[in-house]
C-alpha cells in the first residue's frame, strides 16, 4: 500500500466517508511534513520517513491512549527538534494520555507532564519535569538529567560544613552526622569564577556560542563542568570556582539517597 492507504487504513475499516478519511490523512501528513510521501510505498522511504509514517498512522486514527516507543530515534537532529515541538502541539490539541519511552532526556523534559525515571527496571523517581531537575532523589536522577550533567564532588562532614578537595562547604539545614562520607552535587550553571574558591586548571573550553562550556580539573583530578555566559578561560589558566550554598544537592556517599 502507499503511505496514504497505509494511514487511512484503520478509518477505512472502520467504515468512515472517504472525504472524512482524506481530510484526516492529509491534515496529519501535513503536520509531520510528509505529504510529499503520501503516493510512495514503504520501500521508497528512509528510516526515518518510515518511522513518521507510523506515527502519523496512529494518530489519524484519535485514539484515547497513544503508546510511543522512541518515537523519534531514527530522525536527524533538525527534524528531530521540528518533530517533538509537533509532538507537544499535537498532544494539546489531541488531549488523549501519552505514554512516551525515551533514553533522550531533553524529550522527557520538554514532553512530559510527569516523568518516571527507570534504572535496570527499578522506578528511581516519580514527578514532574522540573521536580526531579530541582530536587533529584538520589545520585542517579542528579548525574541523568541535565547537560552538561551536575558535577559530583567527594567529601566528608566536618565541623558543620562539607568539606573536599580544595573546598569547604557550610551546611544549610541539613542534618548530617560529623565524619559522614557525602557526595556534592552542584549544577554547571551554579559554578562561577571567582578571585578566591575551589583552585582548578582549565583543561577544555567549549564555546557554545551564547554560552560556554569550561571543563576544569581540581586538585585531586577529579573534572567539573562549569557553563558561563559568554565567552570563558583559555585551556591551560589556573582558575577558582565558587558556587553559592544554597544550590548545593547532597548525597549520601552508600546510599546515594538525597540528604
Amino acid at each position: 500500500m502507499t503511505v496514504f492507504e497505509n494511514m487511512a487504513f484503520g478509518l477505512t475499516l472502520r467504515k468512515l466517508p472517504k472525504a472524512e478519511i482524506q481530510q484526516r490523512v492529509e491534515a496529519v501528513a501535513e503536520r509531520l511534513d510528509i505529504t510529499a510521501l503520501l503516493p510512495r510505498k514503504p520501500g521508497q522511504m528512509s528510516g526515518g520517513q518510515r518511522q513518521r509514517v507510523a506515527m502519523g498512522r496512529a494518530i489519524v486514527r484519535r485514539p484515547k491512549v497513544f503508546l510511543f516507543d522512541e518515537p523519534l530515534s531514527n530522525l536527524d537532529a533538525s527534524l528531530r527538534l521540528k518533530m517533538r515541538v509537533e509532538l507537544g502541539r499535537l498532544h494539546k490539541s489531541l488531549g488523549a494520555t501519552s505514554l512516551y519511552v525515551t533514553h533522550d532526556q531533553v524529550e522527557a523534559m520538554t514532553l512530559a507532564d510527569r516523568i518516571v525515571l527507570l534504572k535496570d527496571g527499578l522506578v528511581q523517581q516519580i514527578g514532574a519535569p522540573l521536580e526531579l531537575y530541582d530536587r533529584p532523589a538520589n545520585l542517579f536522577t542528579a548525574t541523568f538529567l541535565g547537560s552538561p550533567a551536575m558535577n559530583i564532588l567527594p567529601g566528608t562532614i566536618e565541623g558543620g560544613a562539607i568539606c573536599g578537595a580544595g573546598f569547604r562547604v557550610p551546611l544549610s539545614g541539613e542534618d548530617v552526622s560529623a565524619g559522614a562520607a557525602v557526595r556534592l552535587g552542584v549544577r554547571p550553571h551554579n559554578l562561577r569564577f571567582a578571585h578566591d574558591g575551589i583552585p582548578a586548571d582549565v583543561e577544555i573550553v567549549e564555546p557554545m556560542g551564547s554560552e560556554t562550556f569550561v571543563h576544569c580539573r581540581l586538585a585531586d583530578d577529579s573534572m567539573v563542568v562549569a557553563r558561563i555566559e559568554g565567552h570563558g578561560p583559555r585551556s591551560g589558566e589556573p582558575v577558582h570556582l565558587a558556587l553559592d550554598p544554597e544550590s548545593i544537592h547532597l548525597f549520601d556517599a552508600q546510599t546515594e539517597q538525597r540528604l
